[in-house]
């Protein structure tokens, strides 16, 4: 081997054996054991390298191996690559260098859904609908997303060139836009929702999230806010210590927040609120949005929040999350997440469900989760029977409306954004007072029918109440989002969110369980 690269899974094995023979006779016993099943491995490995009918990397061969054996432990021990790995991290960080815009797939072409206000996309004129067909001049019509979204970001101070098709302009746009530092924000909407009453967002928990919630609540109360929605729906998660942070401002001092045990000592720990005393002119009402979506730290804040009577949850029974990963890095550059605990609320519930199932467990299905009827009962500081073994139960449960085949059709072929970007209303939208009229909808079915999303034939199933309700809500949706940005577009679509709706209505209850047992 002199003068040669050694395979990666001789390098593997040579550090194993290593690792396993050290510390004495007792630990040498395991390492020869150890040692006859790594030489298997290894000659596997090799065997599979060598005559395989296609060609494939020993790097290949050996990550897919370790994410198989970590398939044998749970769902979220993972074996991280260096590129998953290097992009978790950054997703962590409070910000990036790029040029500022969210986009997404549509129709497989890269589309602007919104410029983020203040960025250098937002000032060189990137609007919504805008189509990125080319980036330093390659097109984007083979990249995936994430590769496409990697050639924009880049240094700061660097320029990247952007080919920008846009609806009604027969020649594309070519941009250069000089990289600057993005804030990558995790509270993506605060505003008064109501006269009062404060709408807070949180999609998930990284870096800068308990700063970005206490400024937001700050600038809240400033506008005159006395009660608060805290929407926590389809936030997956993120770091544990934010998630504590963000539930400092709503408990009382000293409460616990969440505990982690597991089979090590120092996987053992309680974690309590050590923010100093309530202020109490932050005591309010609050209302915590969960749903399906809402996991891991998203729901120790939930549980937190519900155990310690502070809110009341509202909405669908959560995800489930509740095992501990730490994160080691290895060779490579890559990394391996290996659940060392467990979560538990303070009243004491474990927060993860069942995964025996891995079927029912990835595919979100209900059979992982008990009946609350079958579940262990815990109790709230108040007093309140509250369920363990499967997520975070709501206090009052509201499910979100079913779309219909034909709207879930319309959404999933971009029809509102698309026709949003190219329709031009007769007078300008110049307010946010503006509302569709009939002759918006009649544009938009004509439209449909052009493209041949639609069927001329069955273009007046369009006319159904519920279906035009809903497809009008998305065209004004979409069009403000164009016309004011993504805040105006949140407005119109939180005023048809039943769950939204039904929080707004249930102040009196969270303001009579913040009182106390009392009232």
């Amino acid at each position: 081997m002199r003068g040669r690269r050694r395979p990666l899974a001789a390098v593997l094995l040579a550090a194993l054996l290593g690792a396993a023979t050290v510390g004495g006779r007792g630990a040498l016993a395991v390492g020869d054991e150890v040692e006859g099943l790594l030489r298997a491995y290894t000659e596997a490995v090799t065997v599979a390298h060598g005559v395989y009918g296609r060609e494939v990397s020993y790097r290949d061969l050996v990550f897919a191996s370790i994410q198989g054996m970590l398939r044998t432990l749970d769902p979220h021990t993972s074996f991280l690559s260096p590129e998953a790995y290097s992009n978790m991290r950054e997703r962590q960080q409070e910000s990036f260098f790029g040029v500022g815009i969210l986009v997404s797939m549509r129709h497989g072409l890269l589309t602007v859904i919104t410029p983020v206000e203040g960025t250098p996309a937002s000032r060189m004129g990137l609007r919504a609908g805008d189509v990125i067909s080319a980036v330093d001049g390659e097109s984007t019509e083979s990249m995936s997303l994430d590769e496409a979204v990697s050639r924009i970001k880049g240094p700061r101070g660097t320029e990247v060139s952007l080919e920008i098709t846009r609806p009604g302009l027969d020649e594309p746009l070519e941009m250069v836009v000089t990289r600057d530092e993005i804030p990558q924000t995790t509270v993506r909407q605060a505003y008064l929702i109501e006269p009062g009453t404060g709408y807070l967002a949180i999609t998930d928990f990284n870096r800068g999230t308990g700063r970005e919630v206490a400024e937001a609540i700050d600038r809240l109360r400033a506008a005159g806010m006395k009660r608060l929605v805290l929407d926590l729906r389809n936030n997956g998660g993120g770091l544990l210590d934010q998630a504590i942070a963000v539930s400092d401002l709503f408990l009382p001092e000293g409460s616990e927040i969440v505990a982690t045990r597991g089979r090590t000592p120092g996987s053992n720990q309680r974690f309590a609120d050590d923010g100093g005393p309530p202020d109490p002119e932050l005591a309010m009402p609050l209302v915590v949005l969960v749903n399906r979506g809402t996991a891991s730290a998203a729901e120790i804040l939930a549980g937190a929040i519900q155990d310690h009577d502070e809110g009341l949850v509202v909405g669908t029974r959560t995800w489930g999350k509740g095992l501990v990963q730490t994160v080691y890095n290895l060779s490579y550059g890559a990394g391996l997440a290996v659940t060392t605990s467990r979560y538990h609320t303070p009243s004491g519930r474990v927060i993860q469900r069942d995964y025996s199932s891995w079927f029912d467990y990835t595919s979100g299905g209900e059979a992982a989760v008990a009946d609350d009827r079958e579940r262990q009962v815990f109790l709230t500081d108040a007093g309140r029977e509250v369920y363990g073994g499967g997520g975070i139960t709501p206090d009052v449960t509201v499910e979100p409306a079913e779309l219909s085949v034909l709207e879930q059709y319309l959404l999933s072929r971009n029809a509102f954004m698309d026709f949003a970007v190219e329709y031009r209303p007769h007078p300008p939208i110049d307010s946010l007072e503006w509302r569709p009229g009939p002759e918006v909808w009649e544009a938009f079915k004509e439209r449909v029918v052009e493209t041949g999303l639609v069927d001329a034939g069955e273009a007046g199933r369009l006319d159904e109440p519920g279906l035009r309700d809903f497809g009008l809500g998305a065209v004004h949706a979409e069009l403000f989002n164009a016309r004011f940005g993504f805040e105006a577009r949140h407005r119109v679509l939180a005023a048809g969110d039943e769950q939204i709706q039904a929080a707004l209505g249930l102040f009196d209850r969270a303001e009579a369980l913040a009182a106390g047992p009392g009232g």
